[in-house]
């Protein structure tokens, strides 16, 4: 289920709709670069390139006790809230960049979602201490 609005119930499983906005907005940057240095153009161009075919392939999906990563409708990586202990969305009002902490591990993640349902579910299910 997709859902747009952040009136979310603790029970419903939350699939987060993609955004293409850090893709295109690099993909664009690397036009002008062009006359700055071909080599750098073609690396961000690359980036954006990746990033959006992320975009498109990958889906977080919130669950009433996990956070579940999807490529293509196959699970590929389960992180139960009990062991989060932190998180952090960085860079508002843009947000690019999220960031959470679990018990053994540290990882960070580009905004390729969209970033206010994202916000509402980390909220209801794994509130900040």
């Amino acid at each position: 289920m997709t859902v747009s609005s952040p009136q979310i119930q603790p029970t419903q499983v939350i699939e987060l709709s993609p955004s293409y906005a850090i893709p295109a907005v690099l993909v664009l940057a690397a036009i002008p670069l062009l006359l700055v240095q071909v080599w750098v153009s073609a690396v961000v161009a690359l980036f954006g390139l990746f990033l959006m075919v992320q975009a498109a392939t990958i889906r977080l999906r919130f669950t009433e006790t996990d956070l579940d990563v999807y490529r293509s409708n196959e699970r590929i990586r389960r992180f139960p809230y009990r062991e989060w202990l932190n998180w952090e969305i960085f860079w508002q009002p843009v947000p690019i960049l999220f960031y959470f902490r679990e018990v053994k591990s540290i990882h960070f993640l580009p905004v390729l979602f969209d970033a206010s349902t994202l916000r509402a579910c980390l909220e209801q299910r794994c509130p900040k201490a």
